[in-house]
């Protein structure tokens, strides 16, 4: 289940023009990792939540920041509608 919403969220970064050839779980979404910025963050919210029916809320965004792929894909998991991911 992790893996195909990880799959998903490593291509949507992909198609937004992120660099993530060599990202992990333990990449950080922002600063140090892949870079995002509240304009990506939005767009890769958008995105799970249009796939997974998973809703971040604007105010999430500053923790989101924290996050790294994988507490971001685990957090799309754990939110996710379970028809949508197979569960």
């Amino acid at each position: 289940m992790s893996t195909q919403v990880r799959q998903f969220v490593i291509d949507g970064l992909r198609t937004m023009n992120y660099d993530v050839d060599d990202v992990t779980d333990e990449t950080p979404l922002a600063e140090g990792g892949i870079e995002l910025e509240s304009l990506g963050f939005a767009e890769l919210a958008m995105m799970v939540e249009e796939q997974y029916g998973v809703r971040f809320e604007d105010s999430e965004t500053e923790q989101m920041a924290e996050w790294t792929l994988g507490q971001f894909v685990a957090e799309v998991v754990g939110r996710a509608e379970p028809a949508r991911i197979g569960g």
